[in-house]
Formats: structure tokens, C-alpha cells, sequence
């Protein structure tokens, strides 16, 4: 049996097979309600026999997403909402994540497909954004509020009560969003956190929003896997790296995170970034060596074998995509094909593969 057909056990749960959906924003919310589109869009990949489906960035403040059609989680309001998605992915025997998020300085935008620009606070849509440091993303942006330590604290607090609503709702894992130039990598970032007091400066400063929310969150764990996404790199002079994403790691490991989610950029916009098939795996190769974690690999991994070699040459343990869901919901299958692997189909779907 290839790797990627291969179940992978975690500390209270099962992935059935290595291949995860990663979160995708869909800017589909009212008032950060999740909708019937996310309980289709989310659902279709359960069906299709993806191990666990991570829902997109949420928010755990109103402040805290991309956009003002983002989901959210900062209210108890939204959580029958969230069980729905929860209960049909649960009842196709896949396992569910929450991302939790706070987009910072690049919140308060418009959506991408209306205009990637950023809405000023006094648009009906827009808002104040917040930062570790008062530095716009773009010149174009409006000037973030540098946070003041009660603003940190009270953070803190709402990225817990966000995973307790999550826990509320059944989601299986809880993954806390530190990548892609969102608040909490503006804080890991030395190139957006200018901080003087004890949130900014040395690299045991910068990691401390994190780990502060990571000790919070864990008051609250029952049995849900605990997973950070990262970025590895700012690809950029003076900006986050690898040697600090490794040292990160095997410091969330001691407070009992499981599993890092490896992506990379996002921070500044003098990035570099060299775009190619496995462009982030060394990344999480690295990390998964030297920090003896689990680790997840996600960017332009197009196929099976490709996937399957990853896997092969333990540079990651499983699998993430995106795009490749987006194309085609049943990506699991053709890959399952692809490696001569039977894999189980459900009785709706079965006259599909008799005909393969």
C-alpha cells in the first residue's frame, strides 16, 4: 500500500488517508455566520474521502478578518452554524478543523474578487485594523494601531473562548493561524514587529503572543488535536526563517501542539518568493527533522506520485491542498487511481467507479 493510502495516527484521532483539505477563505459570510455554501463547500470533501477538511480562517474577533465576509467565531451565536458543518463532515467519517485567525494590520478588505484594496474605517465595511507595530502592509493601506499589552491580553482571552466555541461545536482539530502575514506572524516577523517591551525584539519576545494563546487554548483542549500554521519563511532579507520556524516548533511541541501546517510568505511585500512544485517542502522536511513533530507540506503538489514521494522520503506525513480540491472535489479518488489503490467509495457514488 502506498503512504499516502496509508492511515496516520494521532494522539486521540485517526487521519484515514494523508490528504488533507487546507483551509480556503470563501467570503461568503454575513456577520461571520458560516452558510449553506460552506456546508457544501466544506461538505463535498468529506464526501470525496479527504482525511480531515480544515475550515478557512476564523475570525475570533469582528476586527480580526480579512474581509467583512469572512466567518467567525466570537460569539456563541455562530455555533449552530459551525455543528452543522461539523455533524455532516463527522457523519462521512472525516475529521473536521477550525482555523482560528486575527488577519491584523491586512484586515478590514474588500472582497478579492471586488477589489483586493483595503476599506478605510470610516467605510461602511472597513475598520480600524490592529498590529504589533503602527506599519501599514501597503502605502496605499491605512496606518494600523499598535497593540497595548491589555489589547494583547484580551486577544489572548478571545483566541481561547474562540476554541471553546469550536470544541462546543465538535470540531476535531484546532488549528491556530500564524502564517501569511496575519497577526500573529506580524508578530513572529522582526521585519513587521518593531516592539521595545517584552512582545518584541529577541526571538523569545516575538514568539510570545503565540505561545501565550497556545497556553491559553490548552485550558481548554479535551481531546482535539492541536495544530499551528506557519509560515517558514518571509523570503526576505531580515525577515522570519527557517532556523526560527525550527526553534519554534520544538517549543510548541513541548507545550503540546501536534502538528505543524508549513506554508511560507505572506509577511511583507518585498518578498522573493521562487515558485515551483514542492517550492515549501523543504521546509517542512527540515522542521519535521530537527523539531521530531509532525509536520504537513502544502504548495503546488499537483499529484499522486508527487505526493506519495514526499511521503516516501519522510519530508513531511501528510499531504495538504487547496487548488487541486477546488478543481476537482474528488481529488482523493483520481489520486487513489492514479496509485492503483481501492479505496472505499460511498453506495451513492459506486456506479461512478464500476465505470472506471
Amino acid at each position: 500500500m502506498s503512504i499516502l493510502f496509508t492511515p496516520l495516527q494521532l494522539r486521540h484521532h485517526i487521519l484515514r488517508n494523508r490528504i488533507v483539505v487546507s483551509p480556503m477563505c470563501q467570503y461568503s459570510s454575513e456577520d461571520g455566520f458560516a452558510s449553506d455554501w460552506h456546508l457544501v463547500h466544506l461538505g463535498q470533501f468529506a464526501i470525496g474521502r479527504a482525511a480531515a477538511v480544515i475550515q478557512e480562517a476564523t475570525a475570533v474577533e469582528p476586527e480580526g478578518r480579512i474581509s467583512y465576509a469572512d466567518t467567525g467565531i466570537w460569539k456563541d451565536e455562530h455555533i449552530p452554524n459551525l455543528r452543522r458543518i461539523v455533524d455532516f463532515v463527522h457523519a462521512q467519517d472525516a475529521l473536521i478543523g477550525i482555523q482560528l485567525a486575527h488577519a491584523g494590520r491586512k484586515a478590514s478588505t474588500d472582497k478579492p474578487w471586488e477589489s483586493r484594496s483595503q476599506l478605510p474605517p470610516h467605510h461602511p465595511h472597513g475598520w480600524q485594523t490592529k498590529a504589533p507595530s503602527a506599519i501599514p502592509f501597503h502605502e496605499t493601506d491605512h496606518t494600523p494601531e499598535a497593540l497595548t499589552l491589555e489589547g494583547i491580553q484580551d486577544l489572548v482571552t478571545k483566541f481561547k473562548e474562540g476554541a471553546q466555541r469550536a470544541i462546543t461545536a465538535g470540531y476535531d482539530i484546532i488549528e491556530v493561524h500564524a502564517a501569511h502575514g496575519y497577526l500573529i506572524h506580524q508578530f513572529l516577523s522582526p521585519l513587521t514587529n518593531l516592539r521595545t517591551d517584552a512582545y518584541g525584539g529577541s526571538f523569545e519576545n516575538r514568539i510570545r503572543f503565540l505561545i501565550d494563546i497556545i497556553q491559553a487554548i490548552k485550558t481548554v483542549l479535551i481531546n482535539q488535536s492541536l495544530w499551528v500554521r506557519i509560515s517558514a519563511s518571509d523570503w526576505a532579507d531580515g525577515g522570519w526563517d527557517v532556523e526560527q520556524s525550527t526553534e519554534l516548533a520544538i517549543q510548541l511541541k513541548r507545550l503540546g501542539v501536534e502538528v505543524i501546517d508549513v506554508s511560507s510568505g505572506g509577511a511583507v511585500r518585498q518578498q522573493q518568493i521562487n515558485v515551483k512544485e514542492n517550492y515549501q517542502v523543504p521546509f517542512a522536511e527540515e522542521i519535521k527533522t530537527e523539531a521530531q513533530i509532525l509536520t504537513g507540506a502544502v504548495g503546488l503538489i499537483n499529484n499522486a506520485k508527487q505526493a506519495e514521494v514526499i511521503l516516501q522520503n519522510q519530508q513531511a506525513d501528510f499531504i495538504l491542498m487547496a487548488r487541486r480540491f477546488l478543481q476537482n472535489p474528488h481529488i482523493v479518488k483520481q489520486f487513489a487511481q492514479e496509485l492503483d489503490e481501492d479505496i472505499d467509495w460511498l453506495p451513492q457514488y459506486q456506479r461512478a467507479k464500476e465505470t472506471l
